[in-house]
């Protein structure tokens, strides 16, 4: 799990089995996982985050499909924005930039004009290497795992926006 989180699963699966067939593979795993919704919930403070935010200054950049990413928002009862982000809108999944600079370009911002929300290193050195400043979520990786983000949070919780500004308490 620590090396696949925030990457897209074919490129660990490919990784991890080189001799496998990587898309069925990948059909397999993405099937089960839009099957397992039971316990998926928000992350503390995500709702009222989005919230808080102008629905057309945000989005998703995700690793996963979109079919998987809705399903996943639905079950958490989070809003599916608008724009949204996938591994299948980008040719380069996170660690490379091009999906946070894909993310950006959706909302019609400069990627140094964001500010990325984050739970994975492979997000966060994607977010990083976009020119976009990083907040990372200590959810499943050690604090020291976050390390490259501009600031920790412990939750969404930790931060606030509104009104042009974001607040962040920082670890």
């Amino acid at each position: 799990m620590q090396r696949a989180h925030g990457r897209p699963s074919i490129s660990t699966i490919r990784e991890l089995l080189p001799q496998a067939a990587a898309e069925a593979e990948n059909r397999m795993v993405e099937r089960a996982e839009i099957d397992d919704i039971e316990g998926i919930v928000p992350l503390p403070g995500a709702q009222e985050l989005l919230r808080a935010l102008p629905p057309d200054r945000w989005t998703i950049v995700t690793s996963c499909t979109r079919a998987l990413a809705e399903v996943r928002l639905r079950a958490a009862g989070l809003k599916i924005p608008e724009k949204m982000v996938t591994c299948s809108d980008v040719e380069n999944g996170k660690p490379h930039p091009e999906p946070y600079l894909k993310g950006a370009a959706a909302l019609r911002v400069a990627a140094a004009d964001c500010v990325v929300v984050e739970d994975a290193p492979a997000g966060i050195r994607s977010g990083k290497a976009a020119g976009a400043r990083v907040i990372a979520v200590q959810t499943t990786a050690a604090k020291i795992e976050l390390r490259d983000a501009d600031w920790i949070v412990g939750s969404c919780g930790d931060i606030r926006a509104g009104a042009g500004e974001l607040v962040i308490a920082a670890l």
